[in-house]
């Protein structure tokens, strides 16, 4: 079972639904056995930038971040992932910049942070190749092209 906790801090709009949010992360999440418990805060890039800034050092909104949750050994069998903060304007400026429908780009951030919760990262070739590869696959199954045609 998915619980998701989707919080709009944001002014943008249109934003997709909260049912479209809950497909895109259980799909994404779909190879984990056990319940899933995750956070998806949606802000403007003020909020975006703070946090990237704080957390990551860069003085830019960015897309998407990360948040796995921080579970003491103890703990580890409850469902907490952790969460996702979603700068809505990078979003959308991103989707018009690259050419890419609106929701076909909502769906791979959304499909791309729910991946690093589990653990997937793109530090390293082989590593993003592996991350890729599940995001074109994924993403294929909705019927959205590869996001990541022209970047070769």
């Amino acid at each position: 079972m998915l619980e998701l906790d989707l919080q709009l801090a944001s002014q943008a709009s249109p934003l997709p639904d909260e049912a479209q949010f809950r497909a895109w992360c259980a799909l994404a999440l779909r190879q984990r056995t056990a319940d899933s418990e995750l956070t998806i805060r949606l802000v403007d890039e003020a909020e975006g930038r703070e946090l990237n800034h704080r957390y990551r050092q860069r003085d830019y909104a960015t897309n998407v971040l990360t948040f796995p949750a921080d579970v003491p050994d103890e703990l580890l069998d409850i469902p907490l992932l952790g969460d996702l903060v979603i700068c809505v304007p990078v979003v959308e400026r991103e989707a018009i910049e690259q050419g890419k429908r609106p929701e076909a780009h909502w769906a791979h951030l959304v499909i791309h942070g729910c991946l690093h919760l589990l653990g997937y990262d793109h530090i390293e070739d082989a590593e993003a190749e592996e991350m890729e590869a599940l995001e074109r696959t994924l993403l294929a199954e909705l019927g959205h092209p590869d996001p990541y045609a022209g970047d070769e």
